[in-house]
């Protein structure tokens, strides 16, 4: 991880999976967490491309959620229903880790600080983060972020440097004032080509404890919270 810069950090901003939530990583992986089986042919590569372009869309919000599925049921090359694929989509998202809710409530409870979440990600995943008229949100720590983002809605994907720029003109934030951490290095980087102070998530970990001492490092919080666990924030 990196170190810090000068100048107080005002904006505590997170990438949801891989940071806030853990998530499949693959087909595969998804495949085999909602019992079906990876079929014969759907990893060659020509199916791994197709599934990535039309992901590529829904990310972006250029295509709807119906169309996302009949796109991706085509995509699969009929090696998979369209029932199927949208159990993997759900499927696709995991479990929050533990302790991230608290370190969003202390964050939103420090003085000069206001939190955020920029994410590449969808619409459908996204509304699991919003409570619904007669249920709970399914994973609810993202949504405690005073500011949220997502590509879907923003047009745009990181680690290109436009969704960075929409996300500090809408926040009024930018350079080493936002501390971002995100579980991919090229994300990252471009954060830091952009002034941003960014760290670097092992998403195989428990996040919290590495989201802390990051916080201390760069000044957010004491060193006494810093030596706190995730479970005592």
């Amino acid at each position: 991880m990196g170190g810090h810069s000068s100048g107080p950090v005002r904006c505590v901003c997170f990438d949801w999976g891989g940071v806030i939530l853990r998530h499949c990583r693959s087909w595969d992986e998804a495949c085999g967490y909602v019992g079906l089986p990876t079929r014969v042919g759907a990893m060659d590569g020509a199916l791994v491309a197709r599934r990535r372009e039309v992901n590529t869309l829904y990310t972006t919000g250029k295509i709807s959620t119906a169309e996302y599925f009949a796109a991706m049921t085509a995509a699969c090359g009929g090696l998979y229903s369209e029932a199927e694929i949208r159990a993997i989509h759900a499927g696709w998202l995991k479990r929050e880790y533990a302790g991230m809710d608290r370190v969003l409530l202390r964050l939103n409870r420090t003085a000069g600080i206001e939190t955020a979440v920029l994410s590449n990600t969808c619409a459908s995943h996204w509304a699991r983060i919003v409570p619904g008229e007669k249920r709970p949100a399914d994973f609810p720590t993202a949504g405690l972020a005073k500011h949220m983002h997502a590509s879907h809605v923003l047009g745009c994907l990181k680690p290109g440097k436009e969704i960075y720029r929409l996300f500090e003109e809408r926040v009024g934030m930018s350079g080493e004032s936002v501390l971002f951490f995100d579980d991919l290095a090229e994300n990252v980087a471009t954060a830091r080509e952009l002034g941003w102070r960014a760290e670097v998530v092992d998403y195989t970990q428990e996040t919290a404890p590495q989201v802390i001492a990051a916080l201390g490092r760069h000044g957010v919080w004491q060193e006494d919270v810093q030596r706190e666990k995730a479970c005592g924030v």
